[in-house]
């Protein structure tokens, strides 16, 4: 079991970047695939990326594609989530999940396939 423990959220203007952290405690936290969601005010929770527990696959939704990067780093229990090129859109409370689904092919983008989440931490992007 982990848990997960997001950081790094803030306040920045259109157009600036973030790095979103994801610490969890744990010695097998680097055994889980890890994805990132968020949730807007009034909307449902989306995904937006996942790494594989390995680091060498990753999936983006299409809104985020070549603006958002998720890495990891096993030996400190960490992944990252960096956001370049912001948009008021991407405004929301963002969580990190941990994950042990395992597809065919591709990683898990439904909230049901990730067993552990953090809190969330928000994000606010001015216009």
């Amino acid at each position: 079991q982990v848990q997960p423990v997001e950081s790094g959220g803030g306040l920045v203007q259109t157009g600036g970047s973030l790095r979103l952290s994801c610490a969890a405690s744990g010695r097998t936290f680097s055994s889980y695939i890890v994805g990132w969601f968020r949730q807007a005010p009034g909307k449902e929770r989306e995904f937006v990326v996942a790494v594989s527990a390995s680091g060498g696959e990753t999936d983006s939704a299409d809104s985020v594609k070549g603006r958002f990067t998720i890495s990891r780093a096993n030996a400190a229990n960490t992944v990252y989530l960096q956001m370049n090129s912001l948009k008021p859109e991407d405004t929301a409370t963002y969580y990190c999940a941990a994950s042990t689904w395992r597809l065919v092919q591709g990683l898990p983008r439904f909230q049901y396939q990730y067993m552990y989440w953090g809190q969330g931490t928000q994000v606010t992007v001015s216009s």
